[in-house]
């Protein structure tokens, strides 16, 4: 893509669906997203039009504007807000029934997303949002699970999810070995594959986990 979208389009590219990138346009807004590549009209009915990986980064760049807000890496954008999957790390919040909402609501779509853009229609195994999102995706899987994040004190009890030098790979830390355990196990029943490894300097144990591909 040689041009940025129209102000129509960006519009309504920032008004997808959280998690899901599903559209709302008319038929010939949808149209000309897809020529452009940055959406995709699925082909089963309802024939509804998603966001394409490019679609979602265009969503997620900050707007040519002064000041803009950075997007981060936990960010899951919406048109009217942000949902950010707690990765581990971050300063105590709410965890009362507006977030078990919210998180619920979130994993929710992302089933969905799996459903309407794996090959086949499969639930039980990543789609290419989160291949291009890992930090966020395992830390919603998480969360949507039930599992507690660490707060901001690095020597808390709870999940971190990182990124890692190696390609389609996250790093879970746990210091608590059945919780570590628990991790991996969530992770693996929603398609993730995982495996344990011990840190070389420090002895500390922690799961690496990659989007299983079939």
């Amino acid at each position: 893509m040689t041009r940025p979208p129209t102000a129509a389009q960006r519009r309504v590219i920032d008004a997808a669906e959280p998690v899901t990138g599903r559209l709302k346009g008319t038929e010939t807004q949808l149209a000309a997203l897809v020529k452009r590549g940055l959406a995709f009209r699925h082909p089963r009915p309802p024939h509804a039009h998603f966001l394409t990986p490019a679609g979602h980064r265009i969503r997620e760049a900050p707007e040519p504007e002064p000041g803009p807000e950075p997007v981060t890496e936990t960010s899951v954008s919406a048109g009217s807000g942000v949902f950010a999957a707690r990765i581990g790390g971050e300063e105590a919040a709410d965890g009362g029934p507006s977030r078990m909402r919210e998180v619920h609501s979130a994993w929710q779509g992302l089933l969905e997303m799996r459903r309407m853009t794996n090959p086949d229609g499969a639930t039980d195994r990543p789609c290419g949002w989160e291949r291009t999102h890992l930090v966020q995706a395992a830390a919603l899987a998480l969360e949507a699970a039930g599992h507690r994040p660490a707060d901001a004190d690095a020597a808390s009890a709870g999940y971190r999810v990182r990124a890692t030098p190696q390609p389609e790979a996250v790093a879970v830390r746990e210091p608590d070995p059945g919780a570590l355990r628990a991790c991996a196990a969530t992770l693996e029943k929603v398609g993730w594959q995982v495996g344990e490894h011990t840190e070389p300097r420090t002895g500390a144990r922690y799961v690496l986990a990659s989007p299983r591909r079939v």
